[in-house]
């Protein structure tokens, strides 16, 4: 991914969507974009028309952190849109994001049985390990019951991503799909901008975008999100209707690799079908990891 071109189209993304109303500037006719215009973004973030122009065509590198500041709360991003944009310039500038040198982020689960016996220890919830590319590393029990349209019976490594766009089942899978669909992308688009130069990224995106017009939709967004908590529907074929709460880990020992945890309010229907699926699950051949 170019980084110029990341910067560029992230900055005017964000600048459309921004209203003179919402920034607190007087909208005025003979407009011909909703959004605000470079001179009102420099304005607000206090540079001069010029610089804010430079940085809007993608030269970046060499921003102080007061004028990425500046800039983001002139933007009115978020936290998470304000990570993305200091992700780029440091990428920008040749700085990785962590402060050291990359870690190549595993494609295949890490070799510690540690991991999946802690795991495995978690039988009242569903729990898994995922990459930077939306692959499904390792699961516990429960998930890999839960995940069975999307883990099958091939002992391939799963992509979360590629079952969202390109597997038909993911639409009944996930009832609100249109939002678990911009979800996934935005999610990926801000992992992407921590390295704008993953090839594994890129190879992906290039992928989901030649096969997907919806995902190439919503990638061209450049919304971004990261995960956190939540809470989340399914639709599973085996129980039908599961309402999940959720929890996002970061696996120190594995940067890049997160564990994602996700339980059903006690007493409620969706823990009884949970404990439903538990059962079901018991019952099929067993299997380690994902």
């Amino acid at each position: 991914m170019d980084n110029r071109a990341e910067v560029r189209e992230f900055l005017m993304s964000r600048r459309a969507k921004l209203t003179p109303e919402q920034a607190g500037l007087p909208g005025g006719p003979n407009r011909r974009v909703a959004g605000l215009r470079r001179t009102e973004v420099a304005v607000l973030a206090g540079v001069s028309v010029e610089y804010y122009a430079k940085l809007e065509r993608g030269a970046i590198a060499g921003a102080s952190s007061a004028v990425l500041d500046a800039i983001a709360n002139a933007l009115r991003l978020d936290d998470t849109e304000r990570a993305h944009l200091l992700d780029l310039a440091r990428a920008a500038d040749g700085i990785p994001t962590s402060g050291r040198p990359r870690r190549r982020t595993p494609r295949q689960a890490p070799s510690r049985p540690s991991l999946q016996w802690a795991l495995e220890s978690i039988t009242g919830g569903i729990a898994f390990v995922r990459n930077q590319y939306q692959d499904l590393l390792a699961t516990n029990e429960l998930g890999r019951a839960f995940y069975s349209p999307l883990i099958g019976e091939g002992g391939r490594t799963p992509n979360l991503a590629r079952f969202q766009f390109l597997d038909p089942a993911s639409r009944d899978f996930y009832p609100d799909w249109e939002l678990f669909a911009g979800m996934c992308v935005a999610i990926m688009r801000a992992e992407a901008g921590r390295n704008p130069h993953d090839r594994a990224m890129q190879d992906l995106v290039g992928e989901l975008s030649t096969q997907s017009e919806t995902f190439r939709r919503l990638w061209g967004a450049h919304d971004v999100r990261t995960h956190g908590t939540g809470t989340k529907r399914f639709r599973h074929p085996v129980v039908g209707e599961l309402t999940f709460a959720y929890e996002e880990l970061q696996l120190t020992a594995e940067p890049g690799l997160v564990m994602l945890i996700y339980t059903a309010e006690p007493g409620s229907p969706s823990a009884e079908r949970l404990a439903l699926l538990a059962s079901w699950g018991a019952e099929r051949p067993a299997t380690t990891g994902a």
